[in-house]
């Protein structure tokens, strides 16, 4: 059966549609991680995705009937991509059903290839379902996009491409996974030819439907699949896939949004060029792996499998990636509710980076804070800072890894004005964005005005946005714009904002 499998590999025809793409040195990633790290650029696909490969050797081989029936795909974006290019190669009609939560970018992309696209179901295999009625229905040749011979050996022409460019074997390669036709087609090829090259496939962890059918040794359909990273948003692996899994790959890992997240950072950085969070996949995984078993000084290589992302969803990825990487702690703090509090509380954390603050009074007795502080590599960990902050009288809660709290809760703190305070002003300060600035301008205020209200969030502008609110008697007033105009900081009353009093103001 690998024989069989390295002669379709071999003889696979893809350079139609395709071309070569290359492997680059990852040098920022390699020192960060110890280890040699090396990025195969499918990204670079006419498609941006690698499915063009398997989609065009299977179409290629059709009969000339099978060709004019016309074929049918479903597909979460990059095979609909591959089959409507390789249909537009060879003259064929093609109808493609995506999922309805398929990213705009990937239909838009589809439609200008000149096929018809029919958007149905929820995931993959809900698209899967309608496009085998259609099989029924008009008679056309489903295309499958991962558990078929001739797509897997299209799929890899990748590791053939690889072999031939690293200028020896590599210690390990990891490759993103979905329904498993990359990881298997990459797989028998790499088996035969490097025999000792660990082989490892990434799966997102709210869809790994391949680590759990080997946990159970047989195939398992998922009961929910996660759609964020959704060109791996697969319920059940394939058939033919799984077979070769099991008998060519060493092992399947897993990696979370936030550290997928953080490897789009990571290529972006070495290469400039913004993957899709499915071709992320195995680059997280390489990070994962080389930290998880303290390995040094070893080569290795991660497909970039994929860059059809939509733009809007750069600000969700932008917003976990300190985390993904370990670079920021989310954390509960409990202070004193007295003037100078803030301050202090700021003393005890140092030199670091605060990337978010936010805060509402709610009584006397003692105030939460939710602080973004940022951890740098030599740093202690949060452990440590947590059991710092606590030697020091503070009640720390650590949330960093609370989806919660990071994806809601950190948007919801607030309220509205409490009955115990009575002459609350607002203002909007803007201030240079630079590490120490949230301490300075604390300082700079001093401790004559108790805060209420307090919102930051560093968003990697040249400028930090704050909202403060101050309890400041009538005739106090007056010292304290002085004293905000002297600070030399834009700043903007929102006192009377009808946005503040809806929703921050006295009931």
């Amino acid at each position: 059966m690998e024989q069989s499998y390295i002669k379709r590999i071999l003889n696979a025809q893809v350079y139609d549609v395709a071309r070569e793409t290359p492997l680059h040195a990852a040098p920022l990633l390699s020192n960060r991680i110890g280890n040699r790290a090396f990025f195969k650029r499918e990204d670079l696909q006419p498609i941006f995705s690698f499915k063009c490969r398997g989609a065009y050797n299977k179409m290629v081989r059709l009969s000339r009937e099978a060709r004019d029936a016309g074929v049918v795909a479903a597909s979460a974006g990059n095979h609909a991509q591959g089959v409507a290019l390789a249909a537009a190669k060879l003259g064929t009609q093609a109808k493609i059903v995506m999922p309805v939560t398929t990213p705009a970018i990937k239909v838009d992309a589809v439609r200008a290839l000149g096929v018809e696209v029919v958007l149905s179901g929820d995931s993959f295999d809900e698209a899967a379902v309608h496009a085998q009625a259609l099989v029924k229905k008009e008679g056309r040749t489903f295309i499958h996009p991962f558990d078929d011979p001739d797509v897997i050996a299209g799929q890899g022409t990748v590791a053939v491409e690889l072999v031939r460019q690293a200028s020896k074997p590599l210690d390990a390669v990891f490759i993103c996974c979905g329904g498993g036709g990359l990881l298997a087609g990459m797989a028998v090829y790499l088996r035969h030819v490097w025999p000792e090259t660990r082989i490892i496939g990434v799966e997102p962890e709210d869809a790994a439907c391949v680590q759990a059918a080997l946990l159970k040794g047989r195939r398992v359909t998922l009961r929910e699949v996660g759609l964020f990273a959704d060109g791996c948003a697969v319920a059940q692996a394939g058939k033919e896939t799984f077979r070769i899994i099991c008998r060519y790959v060493d092992e399947v890992i897993t990696v979370t949004t936030d550290e997928i997240c953080a490897a789009v950072k990571d290529i972006f950085e070495d290469t400039r060029a913004i993957a899709e969070p499915a071709g992320a996949l195995a680059v997280a995984g390489m990070k994962k792996y080389a930290a998880a078993h303290n390995l040094s000084g070893q080569t290795m290589a991660a497909t970039v499998s994929g860059a059809n992302i939509n733009f809007d969803r750069l600000r969700y990825i932008s917003e976990r990636t300190e985390i993904g990487e370990r670079r920021e702690a989310v954390l509960s703090v409990t202070i004193p509710e007295r003037p100078g509090a803030f301050k202090a509380f700021c003393n005890a954390i140092g030199k670091r980076n605060v990337t978010e603050f936010n805060y509402r009074y709610e009584s006397d007795a003692a105030a939460r804070v939710f602080v973004g502080l940022t951890i740098a590599p030599g740093d202690e960990s949060v452990a440590d800072l947590q059991a710092t902050l606590s030697t020091q009288g503070y009640h720390v809660l650590d949330l960093t890894d609370n989806e919660t709290a990071k994806l809601h809760l950190r948007h919801m703190i607030g309220g509205r004005l409490s009955s115990n305070i009575t002459d609350e002003m607002v203002f909007r300060v803007e201030f240079p964005e630079r590490p120490g600035s949230l301490l300075q301008f604390l300082s700079e205020l001093g401790n004559e005005y108790s805060i209420s209200l307090f919102h930051y969030r560093n968003h990697g502008a040249a400028y930090g946005r704050i909202l403060v609110g101050m309890e400041v008697p009538a005739g106090k007033r007056a010292d304290l714009k002085k004293r905000l105009v002297s600070l030399g900081y834009r700043f903007w009353e929102e006192t009377t904002n009808p946005a503040y009093l809806e929703y921050l103001g006295r009931a």
